[in-house]
């Protein structure tokens, strides 16, 4: 049994969490302040929690089953859990549809909008995995579905939408997007033989890398404007600076000519940075209530 979740984990990337989690406490955390002038309840960031591990592992999931036959061809995902032969379909199905029951769970006790926008969610959490088919923008499209962390934790402790929360939304939309670019390039090879559509196997790796860079911009901007438009100080604003010097380092280690550190571009910074943010920001929210 400890095995066969070990194998689950695995599948879903479950580190990869650390990615959007940080982000989502962060939506919860100004949502609150901005709204109500108070810190989220333990009770709602217990619930966010349920909701994230629910919403990711049924994306990861749904991707991993519907990608299975294109994993099974490419050298680098062939030892994946499906194409492997470590699960089966009908169990990543079952594993799928208690993620699902969770996310709905985690929705229904968090507010009456997040119940109501949950319909959205799911659609997005489906699609992404099908856009690499037809379009090479699915980096986009991972980021709109990954940005519904913060947004979704917005509206679970305000039952709201603000423009506030949709910069949050758009920031780490492109975030994401951005870090995706990078992590595709090393199957731009493959993806343009097996004809699946991507920015790097579309323009190229070393204009794929020029697109990463102007997403991570629109995400610095999308951060600086969060400074601007709320109460937040200069300890979030530390956190910002930080965060751009990740940002620098994550593409200034990453060539066309030289993929060798891909991994630690995408992962090791990315999750740092979203930690680095997250931190700084509740530092910033906690130290304005103290005084």
């Amino acid at each position: 049994m400890w095995n066969k979740i070990k194998i689950f984990l695995e599948m879903i990337k479950f580190e990869h969490t650390l990615f959007a989690l940080p982000f989502a406490f962060m939506g919860a955390v100004l949502g609150s302040m901005i709204r109500f002038d108070s810190m989220p309840s333990w009770a709602q960031i217990g619930w966010i929690i349920v909701a994230m591990v629910g919403a990711r592992s049924a994306a990861m999931g749904l991707n991993r089953l519907i990608d299975r036959v294109i994993d099974k061809k490419n050298p680098r995902t062939a030892k994946r859990a499906i194409p492997a032969g470590l699960l089966s379909a009908s169990e990543v199905l079952i594993f799928i549809a208690v993620s699902f029951i969770l996310l709905f769970w985690a929705a229904a006790n968090l507010s009456p909008l997040a119940m109501k926008l949950l319909p959205i969610a799911v659609f997005m959490t489906v699609i992404y995995s099908y856009t690499k088919r037809f379009t090479w923008t699915c980096h986009l499209i991972l980021g709109l579905t990954i940005g519904l962390a913060p947004l979704g934790a917005w509206v679970a402790v305000t039952n709201s939408i603000d423009w506030t929360a949709i910069v949050l939304y758009l920031s780490v939309s492109f975030w994401t997007a951005g870090f995706d670019v990078i992590y595709a390039c090393q199957d731009a090879d493959y993806d343009r033989k097996e004809g699946l559509h991507s920015i790097p196997s579309r323009f190229g790796i070393g204009r794929a890398l020029l697109l990463a860079r102007f997403f991570h911009l629109i995400t610095a901007v999308g951060l600086l404007s969060l400074f601007i438009m709320t109460e937040l100080s200069w300890w979030y604003l530390i956190g910002l600076i930080v965060s751009y010097l990740i940002l620098f380092y994550e593409h200034y280690i990453v060539k066309p000519n030289d993929l060798s550190k891909l991994n630690t571009a995408f992962f090791t910074m990315n999750g740092v940075l979203s930690v680095v943010v997250f931190c700084f920001t509740f530092i910033d929210v906690v130290v304005r209530y103290i005084w």
